[in-house]
This record gives structure tokens, C-alpha cells and sequence, in this order.
């Protein structure tokens, strides 16, 4: 007798049930987003700045990246309370945060090294026929005094408020929410029984952040498309041609951070180098397109927890943490090339202290910038500790946004990078959830990670789990040498 449907089942269209898994995942719908944003793109830009495209694209874009960033307050509040109270059940937390900050610096300081070296070899100071009169004084610099400013919070929500060109703008500030946030969680534990009710209700209301969030980042194809779209359509091409050989040396350095200094580290660690990149795609695509870390920050952190194995205690502490502190696009590639760039066109030599000085800055110096806008803030504070011109910020604005897609990808990827292997150094790294996750997915649960399990046993990077990190274990020890 023929096969016949029981009753209640759905199956799926003939020829949908015809493709690859990994065509119907999260990571091919943002591939398919970028695709079509870049036929969107050019389309607009045939049309002109002034088309009803270009402004469609301009502002859906600019509505799913505003979507995520309201979101970021109540899940830096509620996850880093949250956190610190489950923290209670490791051992050798401070080591863990100690060794979070290391590891941040080390993957700085080899980052700021590549940058210096793309910066010897192309030289992109020389010849470049971009005008001395674009040479500005920029609106806004970086200094040690203002992050220790910076730390300490102006109010109970880290609200604070800039005026430019006559309007008002409120923006919090995520470093302060951090320390507020552990404060609270950390005067919690100490009061012991009595605050377990309003851990409790934390907790819960990070479940509802999170779940609202995850109907966000479901939107990230649409989000990438029209990003992508309205770069195409509205940055600034034409000043590559002033700028190019400048622009291909940002580049190159970007390129050789994300695509050998990661999987170096990845290696090291016995971490799936192909596993790690596929399931970081998501979020280094949309880093690119929205050119906001702390944008991307709720899409990371999920991401970590359920894709990377990463435990959602550890995570809440080292993803909004990296996205203040942890850019080595901004803060280490770009101010080294940019730092060689200037004193080239100004016919200023650079001795062996001056790289040592750059790269003493480049590690420490992001953390100056934290809260404000990343890259050009920390070129001021790198000009400023060489003693060169700070008008020399002026002549590379013109590529900006064009610079700032590739930084905003690499600070993410790293983000992602240091939670998965101090994760894995301190033995709490979730690999069921590693094996469980499909390529790029970030799952709404448990249940539907173990969905994407092969019959067999195998995972998706055809690795059998590992029964001795399938959980996170409560009792961590970290090495941090």
C-alpha cells in the first residue's frame, strides 16, 4: 500500500526539503541579505542620493541597528547581575576576568603588530594625492584622564547627554552600566537570602530580554540587506582614489588579523578553526554592514552562549566588556597605520620608541576610548602621545565609513574569539553546545541545538563531542600564562 501523511504532520515543499541543510540555516539567510543589498545598492546608486530608494535603504537600516541598541541597556543590567550571582558557583572568578583582560591585550598587541609591519612595507603616506587643506582638528579626542572620568557613573542609569548642531542626543554608557551592574550583583550576594527574590525576578526578566531579542536578531537578513544596501548607494568611493593605497593597507592588516592571527590562536587551543568562522559568521557580517560593536553586542553574546559553548555566566561579563574595550580594528590596526600615514605625509620620521610608543597605546589605549566613537578618538590619543599633527585626522574622514565596515567585523570576531578560548582554557567550555550548534546559528534553546545533531553522533564539524567538556563545569581553574 502507497505511504500516506498521518494526520498532523507538515512536511515541507518538495523542492525546499531538496537543499542542503546549511542553505536553510541563519548564516545563509545573512549571505542572502548581503547579496541582495548589494543589488539594492547599486540600484539606488544609479538612481541618485535623492531616490526614494536610497532613503528606504538608509532607513530600515538604520531601524534595525537603533532596535538592537535599545535593547543593550536592559541585557548589560540584567546579564551582568545575573552573572555575578551565578558567578558564586565558580571557583577562581577573578582569575577568569583577569585572565579575559589578558587575553584581550595579547591579541592587541599582535594585531598592533601586523599593523605596524602592513605600514613599513606599503607606506601609504607616500605619494598619495590627497589635499593638505582636507587637514582638520577633529571635534573630539581621547585621553587616559577622561576614561578614569569615564568609569565612574554620572547617574544610577549611566545616562548622559551631547548637544551638536542644536539637538540633544541621550546615550548610555555601557562601561558605566557594567560597573553599575556589578555593584548591584555583587551587594546582592552579599546580602545572601533576602536578595534571592530580586535575583530571581532578574533572572526572569533576562529571559523576556532575551527572548525579545532573539525576535530582533531573526530580522538580521532584512537589517544586513538594507546596510549594505545604503553603503553602496551613499559612502564615500570617490575618495578612494585620493586615499586608495592608504584604504588597501587598513585592509590588508584587517585581513591578516581575521584571517591568520585568529586561526593561529584558534589552533592553539585545539578550537575548530573552520567551526569557529562558520559559526561567527552572523555576527562578523552584520559587524560589517551596521559598523557598531555595540550594536551587534546582543547578537554576540547570544552567538557565545549558544553556538560557541560559551556559558551565559561568563559571557554576560566578557561579551559587553569586549564590546567597550576589546577592537583590534580600531584600536590597534587603524591607529598604527594611520599614525605611519600622518607622519609620512608630513615628512616626520618615526624611530624605534615611537612603535613602541604606538603599540604601548594601541593595548592599553582602547579602554580610553570605551563608550565613545571608537577609531578616530583613539587616532587622537596615538597622535597625540607621537607628538604629531592632530589635523592630520582631517585627511583620512573621507573613507571613514568605508574603514570603519572592516574595523567594526574584526572587533567583533575578536570578541567573539577571547570568550570562546578563555572559555576553553578554563575548562567551562560548553562543548555540547559547540557540537550542537549548527554552522552560524545561534538557537533559541537547547532542544532545537540538539535538533541539528547528526544521527550518528557526529557534529557538525564532523568531530565526535567531547564527553569531558560537555558541560560547564562548576569548579573552573584558569591558567592565564
Amino acid at each position: 500500500m502507497p505511504k500516506t501523511q498521518s494526520q498532523g504532520e507538515v512536511r515541507a515543499p518538495r523542492g525546499l526539503r531538496r537543499l542542503p541543510s546549511w542553505s536553510k540555516g541563519f548564516g545563509a539567510q545573512v549571505i542572502a541579505g548581503l547579496i541582495v543589498g548589494l543589488i539594492l545598492g547599486f540600484i539606488a546608486r544609479a538612481q541618485g542620493s535623492e531616490g526614494a530608494l536610497a532613503g528606504l535603504l538608509s532607513g530600515v537600516g538604520d531601524t534595525y541597528v537603533q532596535l538592537l541598541k535599545v535593547m543593550i541597556p536592559p541585557l548589560v543590567i540584567a546579564a551582568v547581575i545575573t552573572s555575578v550571582a551565578n558567578l558564586r558557583q565558580v571557583t577562581n572568578a577573578a582569575k577568569l576576568a583577569v585572565s579575559t583582560i589578558f587575553w584581550f591585550m595579547i591579541t592587541a598587541a599582535a594585531s598592533v603588530l601586523i599593523g605596524i609591519g602592513v605600514g613599513l612595507l606599503v607606506r601609504p603616506g607616500e605619494g598619495t594625492s590627497v589635499a593638505a587643506s582636507s587637514a582638520a582638528e577633529p571635534e573630539s579626542t581621547g585621553s587616559w584622564l577622561a576614561f578614569i572620568q569615564g568609569i565612574v557613573p554620572e547617574n544610577i542609569l549611566g545616562l548622559g547627554a551631547s548637544t551638536s548642531d542644536g539637538e540633544t542626543t541621550l546615550a548610555f554608557n555601557v562601561l558605566q552600566l557594567l560597573v553599575i551592574a556589578g555593584v548591584i550583583g555583587a551587594a546582592a550576594v552579599k546580602v545572601g537570602p533576602a536578595a534571592e527574590p530580586f535575583l530571581k525576578f532578574t533572572e526572569s526578566f533576562l529571559s523576556v530580554v532575551q527572548k525579545v531579542l532573539w525576535w530582533i536578531i531573526r530580522l538580521a537578513p532584512i537589517g544586513t540587506a538594507a546596510l549594505i544596501g545604503h553603503a553602496v548607494s551613499d559612502y564615500g568611493w570617490d575618495a578612494l582614489g585620493s586615499l586608495g593605497k592608504f584604504a588597501i593597507a587598513i585592509y590588508i592588516g584587517l585581513a591578516l588579523v581575521i584571517g591568520v592571527l585568529y586561526p593561529i590562536v584558534l589552533a592553539a587551543h585545539r578550537i575548530p578553526v573552520l567551526g569557529f568562522f562558520r559559526r561567527v559568521w552572523p555576527v562578523t557580517s552584520l559587524g560589517f554592514v551596521s559598523r557598531s560593536s555595540m550594536g551587534v553586542m546582543p547578537l554576540t553574546q547570544r552567538v557565545s552562549e549558544q553556538s560557541m559553548g560559551v556559558p551565559r555566566e561568563y559571557a554576560s561579563f566578557a561579551i559587553p566588556l569586549g564590546a567597550t574595550t576589546k577592537m583590534d580594528g580600531c584600536a590597534a590596526i587603524y591607529p598604527a597605520i594611520a599614525a605611519i600615514f600622518v607622519a609620512q605625509f608630513y615628512g616626520l620620521p618615526l624611530g624605534f620608541t615611537d612603535y613602541v610608543l604606538i603599540m604601548i597605546v594601541s593595548v592599553l589605549g582602547s579602554a580610553a576610548t570605551a563608550g565613545t566613537t571608537g577609531a578616530t578618538v583613539m587616532l587622537t590619543l596615538t597622535l597625540s602621545t607621537l607628538g604629531l599633527p592632530l589635523s592630520g585626522v582631517g585627511l583620512l574622514l573621507a573613507v571613514e565609513p568605508i574603514l570603519d565596515m572592516g574595523r567594526t567585523a574584526v572587533n567583533v570576531t575578536g570578541q567573539a574569539l577571547v570568550a570562546t578560548v578563555v572559555s576553553k582554557r578554563a575548562g567551562i567550555w560548553n562543548r555540547t553546545a559547540w557540537d550542537n550548534a549548527q554552522s552560524g546559528m545561534p538557537s533559541g534553546d537547547l532542544t532545537e541545538a540538539e535538533s541539528t545533531v547528526d544521527e550518528d553522533g557526529d557534529s557538525a564539524d564532523g568531530e565526535v563531542p567531547a564527553s569531558t567538556e560537555s558541560s560547564v563545569r562548576s569548579k573552573a581553574t584558569v591558567t592565564t600564562s
